[in-house]
């Protein structure tokens, strides 16, 4: 395990346990949702990061969360044949996020605000979302790649 991803996959669960992404639930939270914050979380991040120089990089870090993810799935409990096809839902789930976000600077609010209530269906108060997620994408442009690998940022 490469301990410069695990401080990445860690920052990005620490985002996600952020109990005010929660508070707009219509429900009590599930690993479903914890995951879907997660990835949108991701996106974010590969989109930020997301350059030639850091291709070789952020693949591996795509393949680190990944098998990261799978990992927690197994341990839920989900059989082998269960395992394969909710990870495919959640890579297709993922390549989804990050096709629509990939241009969320030029977005106007409205585009942005229907794009959260796609992937967070569940939820209410799509603007604090939106602010939220708006606030991670400035922080994370603020940022280096190289700040993620070498330390643990604090969500």
């Amino acid at each position: 395990m490469n301990e410069n991803y695990i401080h990445i996959y860690n920052n990005l669960i620490n985002y996600t346990r952020n109990k005010d992404l929660y508070k707009n639930l219509n429900r009590k939270d599930n690993f479903s949702d914890r995951l879907t914050l997660f990835l949108l979380h991701f996106s974010f991040f590969l989109k930020n990061y997301k350059n030639e120089k850091n291709k070789k990089i952020l693949q591996e870090i795509y393949d680190f969360n990944f098998r990261q993810l799978e990992l927690s799935i197994r341990e839920i409990g989900y059989g082998d044949q269960s395992i394969n096809k909710k990870m495919k839902d959640y890579i297709n789930l993922f390549h989804s996020m990050v096709s629509e976000i990939h241009f969320w600077d030029d977005l106007t609010k409205s585009d942005k605000l229907k794009k959260i209530s796609t992937f967070l269906p569940d939820f209410n108060n799509y603007e604090e979302l939106l602010e939220y997620f708006d606030l991670f994408n400035v922080n994370l442009s603020k940022k280096t790649l190289n700040s993620y690998l070498k330390s643990v940022s604090n969500p």
